[in-house]
Formats: structure tokens, sequence, C-alpha cells
């Protein structure tokens, strides 16, 4: 691990996560206004790459303004959206179960995906309010029934204000392949295939690209095996001393996006 901050610097495309990264609930992070204008300024590509289904990227362009900072809904990239091309190419026309919020039933009506609630091909599982026993039935009743189990993202658990941690969409998964014997597919970080799909967003090479992140397992895990330049900031989910228990190591360590701007 080092802090080579001229070496970021010199990235010209930047992939970002956002919880833990940019805010925390409602709350914005040191710097972050300050790094969103040193990339513009500095004609940076960048994304926004988050493993949230809750939102779409119209919804996530509303957040961050109303905390101060204007980008365009472009910049946003969605495990929602992720698993939503996923599952057209898997399977044009199908239909699916969703355990989720409209962030996530958006995109795969945007797909051409419908709504089905007997026999769908995929049962798909991402964050929401909406998880309730009778979901988790339902779900567990299609799964057994020969429908595909789909999770947005494997994160157990994730951020909000105040340092609080809640369940995320890998923990709401997980009683659904406990009941059914089945595993699922999730298509969020640290998936390659997400990751590739924000490098096309980005129209730019691994090479001259950089993912900032505040998780080991998602963001580093997806850059390492990526082979793009790793950056984790320590304002979110994983603590310095829980680094050196991974397999894999971030390139970079930096208490958070404050430091990267000159």
């Amino acid at each position: 691990m080092e802090k080579n901050l001229s070496c970021i610097r010199s990235k010209g495309a930047f992939i970002i996560d956002m919880d833990g990264v940019i805010y925390h609930g409602n709350q914005l992070l040191k710097g972050a206004l300050e790094f969103v204008h040193w990339m513009e300024v500095n004609n940076k590509a960048f994304l926004f790459l988050t493993n949230s289904s809750e939102r779409s990227p119209l919804e996530l362009s509303q957040k961050l303004a109303r905390l101060g900072i204007e980008v365009d809904p472009e910049h946003f990239y969605t495990s929602a959206l992720a698993t939503a091309s996923f599952l057209a190419i898997q399977h044009p026309g199908g239909s699916v179960y969703v355990i989720g919020e409209p962030g996530l039933i958006q995109a795969l009506y945007d797909q051409g995906f419908t709504m089905n609630n007997v026999n769908p091909d995929y049962v798909v599982v991402g964050e929401g309010r909406g998880y309730s026993l009778e979901a988790l039935e339902r779900a567990v009743r299609l799964v057994k029934a020969g429908a595909r189990l789909i999770g947005t993202n494997p994160d157990m658990s994730g951020p909000i204000e105040g340092g609080i941690i809640v369940p995320a969409c890998g923990a709401l998964v997980s009683p659904i392949e406990l009941a059914t014997g089945r595993k699922a597919y999730f298509v969020g970080k640290p998936n390659p295939l997400m990751m590739r799909h924000g490098l096309r967003r980005l129209n730019a090479s691994r090479e001259e690209t950089v993912i900032i992140g505040d998780r080991m397992d998602t963001d580093i895990q997806a850059g390492v095996e990526s082979e793009i330049e790793t950056v984790l900031v320590l304002s979110g989910v994983t603590k310095l001393d829980e680094v050196p228990h991974y397999p894999y190591q971030p390139r970079h360590v930096l208490e958070g996006v404050y430091e990267i701007p000159e």
C-alpha cells in the first residue's frame, strides 16, 4: 500500500463509489464537492458506480444536487442498470419477480422485462423497504419452482448517517439461498461485468482508469480483478486495521477524497 497522489491525479478516468466515499446518507463527506469540481476543471472522465439499486441515475443526480453537487445523470451507473443489462442479454423479453425499489423495477422495465409473481424467469433481489416475510416466502416458492435467483450486489451491509450499519442486498438474499439451497448470481461489484460496463460508459481503457471506493470486498476487489488502479478511502465501511487481512491489497489508501485535489 502507498499514497501516490501524483499517480492518482494523472489518471484520465475515475470510477467512484458513492456511499462512504461522497456521502453517508444525507451527509456530504469532507472534500466531496471540491473533488468533483477538481475532476470537472481538469477534464477528467468520471462515473459514479454504485452497488445501490434503489435509485435511478436521475434520482442520484437530484440527491447530489440537494447536497450541493451538480452532476448530470449520465455520470451515474447502478447495479440495477447492470443487472437489467445482464438479464436482457441472457433472456430478452423475460419476466421477473422483484424485491426492490423503483430504481430497479424501472431499469428492468426499460430493458423489456415484465413483472410476474406467478412463474417468472428470474427472482431479482435488491435493497429496499419492500422486503417482508410475505415477499421472502413468495421468492422462496418461485425459486424452488425453477426461477433463477439474481442479486443486484453482494454487499452484506452498508453505512447510513451517524455511522449506522444496515443490511444490504447480500444479507437480504441469504435467507432465500438458505431456504432453497440455490446460490444467487450477483451482478454488482466485485463482478468484473459491472466494471466493463463502467469502462464502456467512460470510453476509457483500464490503464488510464482508477477506482475509488470504501470497501475492500467490492470496490477494491473489483479493481484488482479488472486490473484497474485502486484507491481505498477510509471514510466508509473498511477500516485501516482490517486491510491487512485481505489476500488482495489496494494500491493507495487515503483518509478521504479530500486528499486528491491539488
